[in-house]
């Protein structure tokens, strides 16, 4: 079985460039600032399901169904938070920053347009119903040997919030709307 941080942070770094390449291509037609949001808000979502699904170790190998679990913790703030740290991070402090990002590309992608004034809204739902699906995942895929866990949803919902609140405050300030426009057509005489 395929697993591991280094599958993780491999996965992650390819998606990157896979997003820098996209970023490049909308350029031309979306501005600098909506094509690197979109291609971030992408980015995201992969490092997102590549953290969450993919297992945390390589030799996991089979999980037999009987032992997975048949619903999710509902113990908010359970035991594990404190089991899982990387670079001095507890896991539910790692929940939230892990949506973050989305949530502030979402709103910075978004923010280009008019209708982004209902997109946004509807893009912080969808990242909400993403957590619920990662952890229904978690749950039905025992291969995984990860857990469906309540405070898991409560904290990446929060990140994505926050996220979201970064992005209205940024975009006055990277104003993604100032993008490429159409060039002007000579005025003839």
């Amino acid at each position: 079985m395929i697993g591991g941080t280094g599958v993780m942070v491999l996965g992650a770094l390819v998606a990157a460039g896979l997003a820098a390449l996209l970023a490049t291509v909308l350029r031309p037609r979306l501005g600098t600032a909506s094509a690197v949001s979109v291609a971030g808000l992408l980015w995201s979502l992969v490092a997102i399901a590549l953290v969450t699904l993919v297992p945390t170790r390589a030799d996991v190998g089979v999980v037999p169904a009987e032992s997975r679990s048949e619903a999710c913790s509902w113990d908010y703030g359970g035991p594990s938070g404190a089991a899982f740290e990387v670079l001095g991070f507890d896991q539910r402090t790692l929940n939230v920053l892990l949506f973050v990002p989305a949530g502030l590309f979402l709103v910075l992608a978004v923010g280009r347009w008019w209708a982004g004034l209902v997109l946004a809204p509807v893009g912080l739902a969808a990242l909400t119903a993403y957590s619920l699906t990662i952890e229904f995942t978690q749950l039905q895929l025992a291969r995984l040997d990860r857990a469906c866990d309540v405070t898991d949803m409560v904290d990446n919902i929060l990140g994505a919030g926050i996220g979201f609140a970064m992005g209205l405050v940024l975009l006055p300030v990277v104003r993604p709307w100032r993008g490429r426009r159409a060039p002007r057509q000579p005025v003839g005489h």
